[in-house]
């Protein structure tokens, strides 16, 4: 199956992100790319733009912007010219996807600009997929594009991301829940105890993705070392004041998803009245 990576305005964190995975070896054994920006591929970037290059699927890194050209070639021109020829499309990353950290009144990402649908490219939504993330994580990318070789069936919600790696929070699986659920704050970063939902802005119960359940690199993620979740898989991201939760009250500005205000007062109340001796001490001295 033949790869195409092209990228947009784009840190290239995701295809950093992507050579990092624990399956890479195996992944280009059973793929190839006609062009990526950091691998050996049989064809340059100035022959993807100047000539018709067949691909079975395309993968669009970074933010779309009005009149990027090389080559003397449209970016939009060559984009468009992969899209119709590909069996799939996906966005790779939360730029691609939303527009991300570069997003502004000229760029956008392939089909949202945030959450919002716009009709640039809404000719090929049919056979477009979304892998969000700043970066992604590699094995969300690598574990779709098997599906598609294998031809499985994928599931997608109403941004056209995989539900089988979207259709979680990432506060499912974080190691964090029993201090969330008794209220109990962390206001020191890289502890080990604590939750850093009600203090330090963590986005994890309303962010959509599996960063606690297939870990990176096989070994963490930001809930576990001591971070909060940034929210980057959302049409929203970045939010203002990464590591800030807005209070009213004392009580969050944004709950949870699907919990209402009055029952998270009721609950927060009961958690409250616990004192839990095994919650005020250090795992590790």
């Amino acid at each position: 199956m033949r790869l195409l990576w092209l990228s947009a305005l784009t840190c290239h964190g995701n295809v950093h992100s992507f050579l990092n995975s624990p399956q890479i070896e195996k992944f280009l054994e059973d793929f190839s790319f006609i062009y990526h920006p950091l691998l050996d591929t049989p064809y340059s970037l100035e022959e993807i733009f100047t000539q018709e290059v067949e691909c079975d699927i395309l993968l669009l890194d970074g933010t779309l912007e009005e009149g990027m050209e090389k080559f003397g070639v449209e970016f939009e021109t060559v984009l468009k010219r992969y899209a119709q020829k590909a069996k799939k499309i996906i966005t790779v990353g939360s730029c691609a996807s939303f527009g991300g950290v570069f997003l502004s009144e000229n760029r956008y990402g392939f089909l949202y600009h945030q959450e919002k649908p716009h009709e640039r490219f809404n000719e090929f939504r049919d056979k477009t997929i979304t892998i969000s993330g700043c970066p992604i994580h590699p094995e969300t990318l690598i574990n779709t594009l098997y599906a598609i070789k294998k031809e499985y069936t994928l599931h997608l919600d109403k941004l056209l991301r995989p539900k089988e790696y979207y259709g979680y929070t990432i506060h499912n699986g974080c190691l964090r829940n029993e201090y969330f659920e008794y209220k109990i704050d962390e206001h020191h970063y890289g502890e080990l105890e604590g939750c850093l939902f009600y203090d330090h802005g963590c986005q994890a119960p309303y962010t959509h993705g599996s960063c606690n359940r297939i870990l990176w690199n096989e070994t963490s993620s930001k809930t576990r070392s001591g971070s909060p979740c940034f929210g980057c898989t959302e049409p929203t991201f970045p939010k203002h004041r990464l590591f800030y939760t807005k209070k009213n009250m004392g009580i969050p500005q944004h709950l949870p998803v699907g919990i209402p205000k009055r029952a998270y007062l009721s609950l927060a109340g009961v958690a409250k009245a616990f004192k839990i001796e095994r919650f005020s001490q250090k795992i590790v001295e």
